[in-house]
């Protein structure tokens, strides 16, 4: 069965490519509208819009996969930053603190047995302090600009972080362990 990624992320298509199983990318283009106020809430109506845009678009069966990922503190969310200054902001509000990284998942299946499931993980991520220097070198890096939250803990941003509890790779942007789960129920 066609399998499809609703996503143009590259950490998202290398967590899906561990499952073994090939898949087509097809980034959904859609407006992002939020009606939800609780991260949760809001990463599950997010990955169920760009999962169904992708499905409407095809003819038989297959089974798509959207996804979002956001960074919060308390109710708090941090998207992407808008610019250099967001970044910081971003970084130096939850440096020396827990803060939370929530991933919806959307995966539908289309055609004659379709049917879908929607989820929300959340991982803790507990960060050392970082210092005015260290937040400046690494906004100079470009790295922060295209996360959520304004960094990447698989990168060079890693040496921040003191420890997490939860799935790493929702961190990343995709919990694969439980992706795998949700696809062997619904192939």
């Amino acid at each position: 069965m066609k399998l499809i990624l609703a996503s143009a992320s590259p950490r998202r298509k290398e967590l899906l490519a561990k499952i073994g199983l090939p898949f087509d990318i097809i980034p959904a283009k859609g407006e992002e509208t939020i009606t939800k106020e609780s991260p949760a809430e809001v990463v599950m109506e997010l990955s169920r819009q760009k999962a169904q845009e992708i499905a409407e678009q095809q003819a038989g069966e297959c089974i798509i996969i959207g996804a979002d990922t956001i960074v919060a503190k308390g109710e708090t969310i941090m998207g992407k930053p808008k610019d250099e200054e967001d970044a910081y902001r971003m970084l130096a509000g939850i440096s020396d603190d827990c803060h939370q990284v929530y991933t919806g998942v959307t995966i539908i299946r289309t055609g004659k047995q379709a049917k879908s499931t929607t989820f929300a993980e959340k991982t803790d991520v507990y960060l050392y302090p970082l210092s005015e220097t260290e937040i400046k070198a690494y906004i100079a890096s470009g790295d922060p600009m295209d996360k959520a939250g304004a960094y990447g803990i698989q990168g060079d941003f890693a040496i921040h972080v003191k420890g997490i509890e939860g799935d790493y790779y929702n961190v990343v942007g995709l919990p694969i362990g439980r992706v795998y789960q949700e696809l062997k129920k619904l192939m």
